[in-house]
């Protein structure tokens, strides 16, 4: 059997909070960490509890900081949580939008406006149309995420869209330039596209038959390979159940390193199949990644 590398935390850039834990409005046939309106894996973070968290996470001289769930506008101490987070570190929150009302759309505007580092919204649709978004996140889904994008957009925050590639890759160029047009003519003049791989993780083993499964970095394949383009030498997640190496990972019991951000800084084997897709695409998660950024669509879906 062929052994796993292990990987340190060289240094904390990146700090991961999972402020709602798995719970989501939303039920997506992708979602890596299954999370739902059902979903109890994990539970939502105190206020108290992430405000600890970045303070320890800035003593380590953390670079960015973001928000993630489940659904992170269902914790309703979040826009606080932000405000914290932006006197720290330039701050991100990833998000389906469809909470976004323009009281919180103002809200955050105004968090931007005041704050020393830059505050980034991700949203996540799936298709430039409403057939192709919500047979996978759900009916009715596209219009109130794409309405709390416009909100943003309006307000000069200029969401990024994330989308999983859900495609042939026969048919990028056109489904990226349907994003950019829908994007355009709802009310985002400057659209800012982040296209990510479906991860083997989740709903996604079963979404799709015959995806390689057990699989694990080794040794070789990390050889000359820049490690600081893996997730677990610079990143850590908070959740309410500890600390965890990374946000694929949240499911893996042994991804576990223990119950504050002291804990964390062992190293890991990279022995699941979410090691080897962070190892192929590299920086998967954070804002360093390629993304599509204007009419013309220049550049490339993703960047290692």
């Amino acid at each position: 059997m062929t052994s796993a590398a292990a990987v340190a935390l060289g240094h904390l850039d990146n700090l991961w909070i999972q402020v709602s834990g798995t719970q989501c409005n939303i039920e997506c046939r992708h979602c890596f960490n299954n999370s739902g309106p059902r979903a109890t894996t994990f539970g939502h973070m105190t206020l108290e509890a992430v405000n600890g968290a970045i303070a320890a996470a800035s003593a380590r001289g953390v670079r960015d900081i973001y928000f993630t769930g489940g659904e992170p506008f269902l914790n309703v101490e979040l826009l606080e949580m932000i405000a914290c987070a932006l006197a720290v570190a330039p701050t991100t929150v990833l998000t389906n939008g469809m909470l976004i009302s323009d009281r919180i759309a103002d809200r955050l505007a105004g968090l931007a406006n005041d704050a020393r580092y830059s505050l980034e919204v991700r949203v996540s649709l799936d298709g430039y149309t409403e057939e192709m978004n919500d047979a996978i996140r759900g009916r009715g889904v596209f219009r109130v995420a794409l309405a709390g994008a416009v909100r943003l957009a309006r307000r000069n925050l200029l969401p990024l869209i994330t989308i999983v590639r859900t495609w042939d890759d026969a048919d990028e160029l056109a489904t990226l330039a349907g994003f950019a047009r829908v994007l355009k003519e709802a009310g985002c003049d400057r659209p800012r596209i982040k296209v990510l791989p479906p991860l083997p993780l989740g709903r996604e083993l079963t979404r799709i038959a015959g995806l390689q499964r057990d699989e694990c970095v080794t040794t070789a394949m990390l050889d000359g390979f820049d490690r600081d383009l893996l997730m677990c030498s610079n990143s850590r997640l908070v959740t309410d159940r500890g600390v965890w190496v990374c946000p694929l990972l949240v499911e893996q019991p042994d991804a576990r390193l223990g119950t504050t951000l002291d804990d964390a800084a062992s190293s890991y084997e990279l022995r699941h199949q979410a090691c080897v897709t962070c190892w192929r695409y590299g920086t998967i998660c954070g804002n360093v990644s390629g993304h599509i950024e204007g009419p013309d669509l220049a550049g490339a879906p993703e960047a290692r």
